[in-house]
Parts: C-alpha cells; sequence; structure tokens
C-alpha cells in the first residue's frame, strides 16, 4: 500500500465515531501499511478532530507505531529481569551484532510473558524460547524463512477419544500446534484445544480423556506422536513421557485452584463447555441479588486488587455504586507489562470466559452498562482467545442487551495497547483507552468517582474480576477461609527466571517464599545456588535466599521492604550481579516513563549515571550516598508508583549486595 491519503482513508473511516479511536485506527493503519506514515497525521487530526501535534503525540509516545517500513523482518528480543536470569543479556548482544547491516530490524521488548522459558524472542510475531546467544545468532540469520504460519482453524474429524493439547503461547513456542496437526490425523481421536496447567517445563502437555480420567504426556514433541499412538496413548497407556493421572500430579494436588480452576480444563472458545464446569453460577446468582448485595459479598470475602496494589475490592465497588453517575465503566487491566509476570496472559488464553463473567457481576453490582479490557499487543494469543470469548458469550446471550434474560444490559469491547509500560498504571491506561498518549493523571479525583471519560469507573486487574465469579458462587465466607491475616484467599505465584520448574502455582496465602522457589520450582534450572529472587515484577526488592522463610502475604513482605505485586518471582542464581540489576531498573524507568514528573523522568536517569560511576569505583561512599538521596526523592515526589517504586529493587540491591557495588560493571553498564 502507498503513503497516499486516499489508500488508507476506507480503514481509517470505520474509527470516526469510536470512543478514544485514534489508537484503534493507528493500529489498523500500520496492520494494513505496516507503518504509519507521517503524511497521514493531518488526515487523522481531521477525522479525530484532534490538533497535528496532538496525533503526532500519540503515534510517537507508544513504542509499537512506527513511521517508517520495517528494514525486514521483525525480531523482538525480550530484554526483562526473567529473560536475564537465563543469560538474556548475552542473546540481546548477539542478536544486535547478527542484524548489523542486515535486512532485518531487532528491537527491545521488556516482556512477551514466557518468562519460565527464557531467553525469548519473536520472529514477526513467531515465538522461540529458550534461546541462547547461538541460537539468536542463527534465528536472525534465518530471520526471512521464519516468517508465521497461521495455526490451523479447521474443526478436527470427529473420533472417539477427546485429546486436549494446549494453545497456550508458552506452549505454542514448543511446538504444540503441530502436535495437534499430528493427532487430529488419528481418525480415532477428536482433539480439544486448551489453556496451559502451567507446568510450562513440561510443554507440550498433552491429556487423554480416559474412563478413569485424564491421563498425562509430556513433554510431547510431533515427532512422538506416532510412537505414542502406538503405544496406546489414546487408551491412556504407559510409557516413559506418561505422567499418570492429572489429578494425581503432585504439582497440581498441592495446589488450591479458584482462579485457575478451569485452565487448562475447558475449551476456552466454548461457552456451552465453561458454563458445564460451573462457569455463570457466578453470574445467575448476582442477578438475583440486589447490587448492593453483591458488593457487600465482595467486601466479605476479603477479595484486594491482584494487580499490585492490593486495594480492597468491594471498598473500590462500593464508591462506584455510591457515586451518582448514569453511565459508568468497569475496566480490566489486561496491561500485563512486569517481567516475571504471566498468569493474566494464561488466564485470559485459558479460561476467558472468567473474566467477561467476571466484568458482567461488577457491571450489574455498580450499575454499568459497558465494559473495556485494555490488552498489551504483545499477547496476540491473548487477544485471539479474548475476541473468540467474546463471541461465544455474546451468541450464548449472556453479553449483550438481555443478560440471561435478566433485562440487565451489559457488553464488553477489546481495546489492544500499544507496547507503553507505564499505561499499566490506571490513569495512563485511562489516557489511552480515551486514545491519548500514556501520561499519568494527578489524584484526586479517583477513577472511581471520575474515570474514563470522566465517569465512574471500576479498574481491576483480570486476576481480580476473574476471581469474582467464584467468589459469588461458592460464597463469601468459603473464599475468606482461605489465606492469613488480612490476605484472604489465594495468590496466584508466577515462577519464573533461572527456576527448574517455572509455572503457576495457586495456593491460599502464607506459603513461605522457600516453599515456592524450592519446594514448586525445584531450585535454579542450571543446579547453581539460588542468590536472590525478584518478588513483584520490575519494581519489586530483591529478596536475598537468607530471607526466603517471608510467607506470601501483603502485610509481610511490606514489613520487609518488599511487596508481593502481582505475584511475579524471579529467580536469580549466584552468577548474577545486583548492580548490574539496579541499574537495569534505572534505565527501564527512563525507557518507559511517560515523562509527566521530573523525579522518575530525570530521577531514573541520574540514577543510571550514579551507579555508572559507582561501578567504575568513582568516589563509591558518596555517590552511594546520592544514590539513597536520589532514591528517596523518587519514592516521595513521583506523582505514579512508576517512579515511586522504582527505587525498591535498587535499595534492595544496595542493602542487601553491598559486596556488588563495589566492582566494575561489565562494559557498556547493563548489556
Amino acid at each position: 500500500m502507498s503513503d497516499s491519503t486516499p489508500d488508507l482513508d476506507a480503514v481509517i473511516r470505520p474509527f470516526a465515531d469510536v470512543p478514544g479511536g485514534l489508537l484503534p485506527a493507528l493500529h489498523a493503519v500500520q496492520s494494513a501499511a505496516g507503518y504509519v506514515p507521517r503524511s497521514l497525521i493531518p488526515q487523522l487530526a481531521r477525522t479525530f478532530r484532534l490538533g497535528e501535534a496532538e496525533v503526532h503525540g500519540v503515534l510517537t509516545f507508544y513504542h509499537d507505531f512506527r513511521t517508517e517500513p520495517l528494514a525486514g523482518p521483525d525480531v523482538q528480543v525480550c530484554r526483562g529481569e526473567a529473560c536475564q536470569a537465563r543469560g538474556g543479556r548475552a542473546t540481546w548482544a548477539a542478536a544486535l551484532d547478527a542484524a548489523d547491516g542486515q535486512d532485518v530490524s531487532v528491537r527491545e521488548v521488556f516482556c512477551l510473558g514466557l518468562c519460565a522459558q527464557g531467553p525469548t524472542l519473536a520472529v514477526d510475531g513467531r515465538l522461540h524460547v529458550g534461546v541462547d546467544a547461538a541460537d539468536a545468532v542463527g534465528i536472525v540469520g534465518h530471520a526471512v524463512r521464519q516468517r508465521v504460519v497461521p495455526p490451523r482453524e479447521d474443526p478436527p474429524t470427529p473420533g472417539q477419544v477427546v485429546v486436549y493439547v494446549p494453545r497456550d503461547a508458552a506452549a505454542l513456542a514448543v511446538g504444540a500446534d503441530d502436535v495437534a496437526t499430528v493427532i487430529e490425523a488419528d481418525d480415532r481421536a477428536t482433539v480439544v484445544r486448551t489453556g496451559s496447567r502451567g507446568m510450562l517445563w513440561l510443554e507440550p502437555l498433552v491429556e487423554v480423556a480416559t474412563p478413569s480420567g485424564r491421563v498425562a504426556y509430556g513433554p510431547v514433541t510431533a515427532r512422538d506422536v506416532p510412537r505414542l499412538l502406538a503405544a496406546g496413548m489414546l487408551d491412556g497407556a504407559d510409557h516413559p513421557l506418561c505422567l499418570g493421572p492429572v489429578e494425581e500430579l503432585d504439582w497440581l494436588r498441592r495446589q488450591q485452584r479458584v482462579t485457575f480452576a478451569r485452565v487448562g480444563v475447558v475449551d476456552p472458545r466454548d461457552a456451552a463447555d465453561y458454563e458445564a464446569h460451573g462457569g455463570l453460577d457466578g453470574l445467575r446468582r448476582a442477578l438475583s441479588m440486589a447490587p448492593a448485595e453483591v458488593v457487600a459479598e465482595v467486601t466479605a470475602s476479603g477479595l484486594r486488587g491482584r494487580g499490585g496494589a492490593a486495594f480492597p475490592t468491594g471498598v473500590k465497588w462500593q464508591t462506584v455504586l455510591d457515586t451518582p453517575g448514569d453511565v459508568k465503566y468497569i475496566v480490566a487491566n489486561a496491561d500485563e507489562g512486569d517481567s516475571g509476570t504471566f498468569a493474566d496472559r494464561m488466564l485470559m488464553e485459558g479460561d476467558p470466559c472468567s473474566l467477561l463473567e467476571g466484568m458482567a457481576i461488577a457491571g450489574w453490582a455498580v450499575g454499568a452498562a459497558e465494559g473495556y479490557v485494555y490488552i498489551r499487543s504483545e499477547y496476540p494469543h491473548a487477544i485471539a482467545a479474548m475476541e473468540a470469548a467474546l463471541g461465544a458469550a455474546r451468541a450464548a446471550g449472556w453479553l449483550g442487551a438481555d443478560v440471561l434474560g435478566s433485562g440487565f444490559a451489559f457488553d464488553v469491547h477489546l481495546r489492544v495497547g500499544a507496547g507503553a509500560y507505564i499505561c499499566g498504571e490506571e490513569t495512563a491506561l485511562l489516557e489511552s483507552l480515551e486514545g491519548r498518549r500514556g501520561a499519568v493523571r494527578a489524584k484526586p479525583p479517583l477513577p472511581a468517582i471520575a474515570g474514563l471519560w470522566g465517569r465512574p469507573t471500576v479498574i481491576n486487574n483480570v486476576l481480580t474480576l476473574a476471581t469474582v465469579p467464584a467468589v459469588l458462587a461458592g460464597g463469601a465466607a468459603a473464599y475468606a477461609a482461605l489465606g492469613t491475616g488480612r490476605s484472604r484467599g489465594t495468590q496466584i505465584v508466577q515462577l519464573a527466571g533461572n527456576i527448574a520448574r517455572g509455572g503457576i502455582v495457586e495456593t491460599e496465602f502464607g506459603l513461605s517464599l522457600h516453599d515456592v522457589v524450592h519446594g514448586f520450582g525445584g531450585g535454579t534450572a542450571n543446579g547453581r545456588t539460588v542468590r536472590a529472587a525478584q518478588v513483584g515484577g520490575p519494581l519489586g526488592a530483591y529478596v536475598p535466599a537468607d530471607q526466603f522463610d517471608l510467607p506470601l502475604d501483603y502485610e509481610a513482605f511490606a514489613a520487609a521492604g518488599a511487596m508481593l505485586g502481582h505475584g511475579g518471582v524471579v529467580v536469580f542464581d549466584d552468577t548474577v550481579d545486583m548492580a548490574a540489576q539496579a541499574r537495569f531498573a534505572m534505565e527501564f524507568c527512563a525507557i518507559e516513563s511517560c515523562g509527566k514528573c521530573t523525579p522518575c523522568r530525570i530521577g531514573s536517569t541520574r540514577g543510571v549515571e550514579l551507579i555508572d560511576r559507582i561501578g567504575a569505583g568513582q568516589d563509591v561512599a558518596a555517590n552511594l550516598e546520592l544514590l539513597e538521596d536520589l532514591c528517596e526523592v523518587m519514592a516521595d515526589g513521583s506523582l505514579c508508583a512508576m517512579g515511586g517504586l522504582t527505587p525498591l529493587p535498587v535499595r534492595s540491591a544496595v542493602r542487601h549486595f553491598p559486596e556488588d557495588f563495589h566492582s566494575a560493571l561489565p562494559e557498556g553498564g547493563s548489556e
């Protein structure tokens, strides 16, 4: 397609009357043309009744949008901490070197959501995991031949035996589509695509339905399938890859799955399968109650926000319910950008209907008729699953003008982000939904009072909303019976980084970090000693191994100068350089800051400079003192948690690993 405006007019026109339509219009243009020509800015400004400077500001704010065609295949290399823990720094450097002078585009991304399988990269959307430096050179060198082959969507020929193969991105990255294709060729089998059980070291994990329950095999490659079929896999026969009955697997048996109860069990794109496994029980009960009673039930359950802040969900809902307004909104924050976290992705790919049901319950509870799911662009498989689930829910009558025949109208829209980490902050997310740069808003007013387009708005994390149906279905008391102290219910831990058994662990609050890392995770993947874990994403503290008796509890982590956050646990072995990790925290903040406040925008850049001086041995004591002063200013003076929490990993690294700040950093700082 050419740069001329008329060629793209038909692409832009459908978004002219869409609220906040500039962002989806830019996505559509880039999808059609490969980039967004600057010559299109005047037309975009006219279409959306904006100034050209404002359109330019939006176009250049988001990392995903480009104003020139790509040189060749698009290679995204993850630089997040979880990939760094498995050698990602060398992978990034090798990819850059291999691309030098070649017709290929290599760019950094800070999480692809495959944090237990790193280092990771994507070539034109095709995922690669476990990529070391040598692999990166080979992949980049042959990138032109790595174009994406769309997955098969043809319905399988019905057979007598149901075989479950995951469609989760973590399984797709290691060949699950090929496995499904080979199994489908056997006319005795019907393949059902599911989410992942969360045992990522066993993917692709294949499950066979037998009269006594599902039997698991894994990890299975396409080459393994003929031998497995010949050995009697469809009868649940024994084999070296046979793991036994799924429900007896120790990893699952030791968990208390509430939010993830259906993930890996149901077909995520089948509303009837969802309902057959307990879906809609919570929504039906909610619709039989008064809105205030629903809010009271959520409050009594003790459910707190799972996105990191741990704010009581019922209190937020009560505020929106009590705030006058004829229009209110429900917003699901699916912009899961923290390295080491992938539970939102897995939930949306494995049980998206639970999120939609939770949003519908929230809408009924506070008087909202419309909801938005804001999902990060780095999750194409989750986007596809959400789109399919939305269509299925509308067709089944539990989203739309008359939810389950109740007369209550509620629908959900999907909005895709564009590569800005800051849009995980709730007010920046609202700005992005409204079609603007993702700049943080000053509070008050809170979004619950004046949120999306100035209306009262519930903003909750994916896991929070997806837990609500279970709370309503089972009752507040049953959910509150799990957990410890003020941390009620279950915590969904994501084990990532240098870990032998990475994946999802859902267990009631109170389990120790040691039990998670060593009991579930099995220690490091390479057998070296665990030195530390970063808990709570890139803004979380580094917890040394000698403090792993810390229980998974919001208050316990806060008392230890850390935060539980979204539940990501990134494990590092004894080769990690903590000064380099502290530098990366400041560098990441500098790259991803929205730029609105000085402590974050300037402070992070000065932090990189200070750590470089310390690493070079320049007046170490004085510069460490300056670094602490800078951290204090950022923590106390930043507008949002981006700048306010960046000091947490830096301070914890200095406090627990002072010896690393008295030796020179690798050449070039963090890289």
